[in-house]
């Protein structure tokens, strides 16, 4: 008897369905065979499976049993499988209601006992049931809150192979998953902007990064407070929209770093790789690719510190992500792109012993060792730097005074309004949310400049040898400036200010 199931596997961010062909023949020696390309993990699914249906007191059939998974040219590969495999069999073997199956798909791993696990990447599974038209999904329960954050489609949580069974065959039904509901949460930070002492020019510059989705680099000798300025920067950011969430949320659930009791994530992410980190644990890869760190940060902040002890190809590859807001991975069977759209924050020293230029501790690195030192970082990388600030040293005064600091909450607000006129401004163009977005078409019409912006972006060009490049990347500055100062157009204080932050190392 022919059973068919349908079932999905991921690719990249999206799902694919598959087909799950179970055929018992009477004819031949009592055996199972996996066929459609599957991984180790998926041929694993026969003992799995064979020991699930024995355990729930269900029968396993002696027969020569075929399992195909359809389209047969793609890879398969994960525990996805088992549920709908055992389903598969106890329907060929009618012990299940072939009709039952109708528009449902089943997703899920079974333990020996038959009880079921979580599986990775449930809400792009999810979003793509529902796009192909299927009324139902079968997930393992841990995974249903996960799932049911996509709406117009029924969630029916499994425990167990025998508690599916029994719901199947309307004995004992198993009611929905209710739809979650999405409310607002108030994040809490480590550090607040209230507690960091000095450095306001440095603040001023986190805002600004901040408000237009800017990248910038902190140099400064050790202990200025790069890293806790930079650990402090989520508490300004505006907060995700539902869309921003799912979207991370989603790149989350593939990576199977979803907490386990947070279906959603809702606050913007912070993603510090240590310097030793490779190409691919960055970028993302491997034989079957994952998501690497800059995909991670996905609407959220990739933090660098020790900037140039990255390695050298390591900081090259993410010239092309920083450019695109994607990044595609390719392999001999295919290719796979992840999204990538994030703000780079950046911390070094001004050299090898860290300080270089400080005006209490004398620098003892050679000027071959500084150059060589700062070098690391390549021109091109740099380019694609928005914001490049000095971090000196802060004075005892400041670190022992005791005035009320402005808030990270009271600078939020500044930022949110910011946000708010560049969606307005950009509605008409849903891949653009930020000003760090703006394609030259858009810069165009978003950043004139009157006769004497242009004189002076005429003399920065000349003076810092601005590339074509750095020249839109200044013109984005400061708009975002002139939207903090809520002004509709970039005036010579906005553009000189925007001049000051790109100065680059030498």
């Amino acid at each position: 008897m022919l059973a068919k199931i349908y079932s999905c596997t991921v690719t990249d961010l999206e799902g694919d369905i598959i087909d799950v062909e179970v055929d018992a023949a009477s004819q031949g020696l009592p055996a199972t065979i996996i066929v459609g390309l599957p991984d180790t993990a998926v041929q694993e699914s026969r003992e799995r499976v064979r020991s699930a249906i024995k355990n729930v007191g269900l029968e396993y059939p002696r027969k020569k049993v075929t399992i195909n998974l359809a389209p047969a040219d793609l890879r398969k590969e994960g525990p996805f499988f088992d549920l709908p495999i055992a389903v598969g069999i106890l329907a060929a073997g009618d012990q299940i209601p072939q009709d039952q199956l109708e528009n449902s798909l089943f997703i899920g791993e079974l333990s020996l006992d038959g009880s079921t696990r979580h599986v990775r990447g449930i809400l792009p599974i999810t979003a793509k049931a529902k796009s192909s038209g299927f009324e139902q999904i079968f997930v393992p329960t841990c995974d249903a809150q996960e799932a049911a954050l996509i709406p117009g489609i029924r969630v029916i949580p499994v425990a167990s192979l025998d508690a599916l069974y029994r719901h199947l065959r309307q004995e004992e039904i198993t009611p929905p998953t209710e739809p979650l509901a999405i409310e607002a949460e108030v994040p809490s930070f480590a550090t607040d902007f209230a507690d960091i002492r000095g450095q306001e020019h440095v603040k001023r510059a986190l805002e600004i990064a901040a408000a237009g989705a800017h990248n910038l680099l902190m140099i400064g000798p050790p202990g200025t407070g790069k890293t806790l300025m930079a650990r402090a920067l989520p508490s300004i950011l505006p907060s995700m929209s539902i869309e921003e969430a799912l979207d991370v949320t989603r790149i989350y659930s593939i990576a199977d770093m979803l907490p386990a009791d947070q279906p959603l994530i809702q606050t913007r992410p912070f993603r510090s790789p240590h310097h030793t980190i490779s190409n691919v644990g960055l970028v993302g890869g491997g034989n079957h690719p994952r998501p690497g760190e800059i995909s991670m940060a996905h609407r959220g902040v990739l933090f660098l510190d020790e900037f140039p002890e990255f390695g050298q190809r390591v900081l090259e590859v993410l010239r092309q992500p920083l450019e695109d807001k994607v990044v595609t991975i390719s392999r001999a069977s295919g290719s796979v792109s992840f999204p990538a759209n994030f703000m780079l924050v950046a911390a070094m020293n001004p050299c090898p012993c860290g300080f270089y230029g400080d005006p209490v501790r004398a620098c003892t690195c050679s000027e071959m060792s500084v150059t060589r030192y700062r070098k690391r970082i390549s021109g091109p990388l740099l380019d694609r730097i928005d914001i490049h600030i000095e971090v000196p040293r802060i004075e005892y005064q400041k670190l022992a005074g005791n005035e009320q600091l402005e808030t990270s909450a009271q600078i939020r607000e500044r930022v949110e309004r910011a946000r708010a006129v560049q969606r307005r401004r950009f509605a008409a163009h849903p891949h653009t949310v930020s000003n760090a977005d703006m394609k030259p078409s858009e810069i165009r019409k978003a950043c004139p400049l009157d006769a004497d912006g242009e004189k002076l972006m005429k003399m920065a060009t000349e003076r810092y040898k601005l590339s074509a490049r750095a020249f839109h990347r200044l013109l984005k500055l400061a708009r975002t400036i002139a939207d903090l100062a809520e002004s509709e157009k970039i005036e010579s204080a906005h553009l000189a200010e925007a001049i000051q932050y790109r100065t680059r190392l030498d």
